[in-house]
């Protein structure tokens, strides 16, 4: 199977690949641009950063690689617009959008040479992004790691969106662990393919040690829906929190961030993420993709890039 670029409205990647935004530092501009370097599209995660770090990584991003530099905010945040202004000043390339749907942000690019890539589970929801101006659809099913925006796999909505959207490119997401994955959905109409979970297990994620051990541990059974605060269901890796979250037991000490619109209080998300990043991965939060349990290796980003050219191109047209 011959790949081909991916062109988002002023801007073409050499391979359709994107790693997606993880937030809470998970993905930030070492890894962005090591996949934008390989030809790819690498994702800065935006959520749950200072303002101040966050133009710093972006424009670390735009010095370390002359590929393309991307952002990925989550509608759900309280500080959605301060940070897509932030990100049009630093002059991001690409912004992509999901966990809510925001219709500011089509206009918050006017006059920017900016594009917005709308991250969406539902053929309403792309229909309307279409109209609003997106410049490429995300079509993520609930086999996506983080807060899931369904509970239908991408395997169902991904051709619905795609016999419906004909003018923009459309990316499918949710699963996608090797270019095997990949190549079906090449088959099925894909323009491109976002992939998260597979870079956690990269030398430049930025996640410690224990985290991208986690993964490696983890087994099927191990990874598994859960309630979020954020009011969306997630998936993540079954730990001590999880357990607790299930029984009703998880404790709330007080919001410290004030990072979202709507919260139930139930827990603190954002704590409990960033105590996984810290290396706490029983009391921390662990989201990772339904096919984090077949990883078995941490590479250089640069590899996996390769491994998966190498993977999608062997397999028949």
């Amino acid at each position: 199977m011959r790949l081909k670029e991916l062109k988002i409205g002023k801007f073409t990647a050499r391979l359709p690949i994107v790693q997606g935004g993880m937030s809470v530092r998970n993905s930030m501009s070492p890894l962005a641009a090591a996949v934008s370097s390989a030809g790819g599209i690498g994702v800065i995660g935006a959520s749950a950063i200072d303002n101040e770090d966050l133009r710093r990584d972006i424009l670390n991003c735009r010095r370390l690689t002359a590929g393309i530099v991307a952002v990925n905010i989550m509608y759900a945040i309280k500080r959605f617009t301060e940070t897509a202004r932030l990100c049009l000043e630093a002059g991001v390339d690409l912004i992509f959008q999901g966990a809510g749907f925001s219709r500011e942000i089509y206009k918050l690019i006017e006059g920017t040479k900016t594009e917005v890539v709308s991250i969406v589970s539902s053929v309403k929801a792309a229909l309307l992004a279409e109209r609003c101006g997106a410049s490429a659809l995300v079509v993520e099913g609930a086999e996506a790691g983080g807060h899931l925006g369904t509970d239908r796999s991408i395997d169902e909505i991904f051709p619905e969106v795609r016999a419906a959207v004909t003018s923009i490119p459309v990316l499918a997401a949710g699963g996608i662990i090797d270019g095997y994955d990949a190549a079906r959905y090449f088959k099925m109409g894909a323009d491109g393919v976002q992939m998260a979970t597979r870079f956690v297990c990269s030398d430049e994620c930025s996640a410690p040690p224990a985290y991208k051990q986690m993964y490696l541990n983890a087994r099927k059974e191990d990874i598994v829906r859960m309630y979020s605060p954020v009011g969306m269901p997630g998936r993540a890796i079954r730990n001590k929190l999880i357990d607790e979250i299930e029984a009703g037991t998880v404790r709330f000490d007080g919001c410290k961030n004030q990072c979202l619109r709507e919260c139930s209080r139930k827990y603190c998300i954002s704590d409990r993420l960033l105590k996984a990043m810290d290396g706490d991965v029983e009391n921390g939060l662990v989201f990772s993709g339904a096919g984090a349990w077949r990883l078995n290796d941490i590479l250089p980003a640069a590899k996996i890039m390769e491994n998966l050219v190498r993977e999608i191109e062997s397999v028949p047209e």
